[in-house]
């Protein structure tokens, strides 16, 4: 008897641990998460690079294009992301891969126009050596009452 006691003590508290690796290391992406949206703010694109696959892919409502264009478009303010107001947030760890979705509203400047655009936006983070890093940033745009 004390065996079996002392045995589903010893699974609980590996289920337990298990669970809390799972939250810290989502906890850990939607962390990165907001610092990526600071960094797009501030354009700094040196903590970009470094966060940023060099085969990461960046779909936009104008088109799709690679890390070294996006950096380029964020230094030169082509897009200015402003400011991304987070209203949710979900992440699903699957192996070495993070998704991360974010429904937000985007202040931006895109060729000198201010625009506020509601976005789903998917991130798919790699982790490779010991990093996450990004490998793909997809904006939809969501639909608000009065569109057609």
């Amino acid at each position: 008897m004390k065996t079996k006691i002392i045995g589903l003590f010893v699974l609980l508290l590996c289920v337990q641990w298990s669970f809390a690796q799972n939250t810290d290391m989502e906890q850990e992406i939607i962390q990165l998460s907001k610092d990526k949206w600071q960094w797009m703010s501030d354009k700094n694109v040196d903590e970009l690079s470094k966060l940023f696959h060099e085969k990461a892919e960046f779909v936009h409502m104008g088109g799709h294009w690679g890390t070294e264009q996006e950096l380029g478009i964020i230094k030169s303010g082509g897009i200015w992301y402003k400011k991304a107001d987070i209203h949710e947030v979900s992440v699903n760890i699957i192996d070495n891969t993070a998704i991360l979705l974010n429904r937000i509203d985007l202040l931006a400047e895109v060729g000198g126009n201010e625009v506020t655009n509601p976005f789903e936006v998917t991130e798919v983070y790699i982790k490779q050596d010991d990093a996450w890093k990004l490998g793909a940033l997809s904006f939809t745009r969501l639909m608000t009452p009065g569109d057609h």
